[in-house]
């Protein structure tokens, strides 16, 4: 199939270097490259999503707050925690 493609000035001079790398021709570069780009994004519908799933760790001490970790840090660990 034949068609116009506007590329951006850093994708054509990275496509330039591959062909310079290469010695194949632009087209077979380019037709490489979005195959394998396109594949690579067939491959990541398939991955499945990170889920967290939440534990409880129990209750806080008395006096404790989860608002501020610096502060809770510092009751805990002391002044040096950093």
């Amino acid at each position: 199939m034949r068609t116009t493609l506007t590329l951006d000035d850093d994708i054509a001079a990275r496509l330039q270097d591959e062909v310079r790398r290469t010695g194949q021709p632009f087209k077979a570069v380019v037709n490489e490259l979005l195959r394998a780009g396109l594949a690579r994004r067939a491959a990541m519908k398939n991955v499945e999503p990170f889920k967290v799933e939440p534990h409880s760790m129990g209750k806080l001490a008395p006096g404790l707050s989860l608002d501020s970790i610096s502060t809770l840090l510092e009751e805990v660990e002391g002044p040096w925690h950093r």
